[in-house]
């Protein structure tokens, strides 16, 4: 349900503002037959007054009927937002009014369908939780690689390629030769980062790393993290896998299977185009191969993902959920169920 493009980050530091490492002020995939605009963007910027932050731009994007989230922490911004074209536009204007967003890059998508049926602008500890203190995208990211030059990188065999993705978004899709840490959540890389034998010095030095996510924001984290712990030489994949599959062609892709994204199509392949899996509208994972056979599946309830995980009162809470879907689809209304945080810029 919700856009999983990614921008890339500006920074601010102190006095000095770097500028982000492709050009400003929009990246977009235009349709101009479709009625709704979805902009994914985020920033990792000091904002002492974040919490002062909140209400106003509530309120401006509630008069503009955008919808969607936004993520506001001391550390910047992170959000995913839809609705008309103007609307969504006169959101990023705002926004970029403010000097201290004023280098704000967004990702543009388009949707006959409104991604969003509410607002919200929430306030966090961080814009994308890794739980490490002290770890600051903003002075210490690893070095960005751009697309066209990703597959040289990784090819090197000195270089040990990390996805920095949840378990199941690399199940259905990830680049050759690419370590799964397996983990669940993103607060759980630093954990793996400690015991990856892979990620051992070797003769005293510690190898070359290169990591990915779907669009950006969580390697701006880990590869800052490798960096704190005495990483010398770290790479991360500008503008993330989404990027990589709208620019490289497939004749020359590394890139094996399809991308997970937080919104309707579910995965996209290469060109962006909506790729073959379908999801698990209760915990929003994608179907594992053959779920639908499986005695765990119910549409809009379980599947052989989550069926262990809820229980029986969830089960009859999500049965009902879905009843009132398929009621509010056949009286051709909207039925507004929950807005997860999953599909921001972010990625948890």
């Amino acid at each position: 349900m919700l856009i999983r493009f990614a921008a890339l980050r500006a920074q601010a530091f102190q006095t000095g503002i770097l500028m982000p490492p492709i050009p400003l002020p929009l990246m977009t995939q235009p349709m101009p037959a479709a009625r709704y605009l979805t902009a994914a963007f985020y920033l990792f910027v000091d904002l002492p007054d974040y919490a002062e932050r909140r209400a106003p731009l509530l309120d401006f994007c509630l008069q503009r009927q955008v919808k969607g989230m936004v993520l506001l922490a001391r550390e910047g911004i992170n959000s995913t937002i839809a609705g008309a074209p103007d609307d969504v536009r006169a959101v990023l204007a705002y926004l970029r009014a403010d000097p201290a967003f004023a280098t704000l890059v967004h990702k543009e998508s388009w949707s006959d369908m409104a991604p969003f049926h509410r607002m919200k602008v929430r306030l966090k500890k961080e814009i994308v939780t890794m739980g490490v203190p002290g770890i600051s995208p903003t002075t210490g990211a690893g070095t960005y690689v751009l697309p066209q030059d990703w597959n040289a990188l990784i090819s090197d065999p000195e270089v040990v390629l990390v996805d920095t993705r949840n378990d199941y978004e690399v199940d259905i899709g990830t680049f050759a030769g690419a370590l799964d840490p397996r983990i669940k959540t993103f607060s759980e890389l630093p954990a793996w980062v400690e015991q990856a034998i892979a990620l051992q010095a070797r003769d005293g030095k510690k190898p070359k790393v290169a990591m990915f996510c779907t669009g950006g924001i969580r390697c701006e984290k880990s590869t800052a993290l490798l960096r704190a712990q005495g990483f010398d030489e770290v790479f991360h994949l500008q503008g993330g896998i989404l990027k990589y599959l709208e620019t490289v062609p497939e004749a020359q892709s590394l890139w094996r299977g399809e991308c997970f994204v937080f919104d309707e199509r579910v995965s996209v392949g290469h060109g962006l185009h909506p790729g073959a899996h379908q999801l698990c509208r209760c915990c929003r994972q994608p179907l594992p191969e053959g779920a639908l056979d499986s005695p765990e599946f119910e549409l809009g309830v379980s599947c052989p993902r989550c069926f262990a995980t809820s229980t029986a009162t969830q089960k009859d809470s999500a049965r009902e959920r879905q009843r009132q879907w398929l009621l509010a689809k056949g009286r051709a209304q909207t039925h507004i169920g929950r807005v997860a945080e999953d599909g921001l810029a972010q990625e948890p």
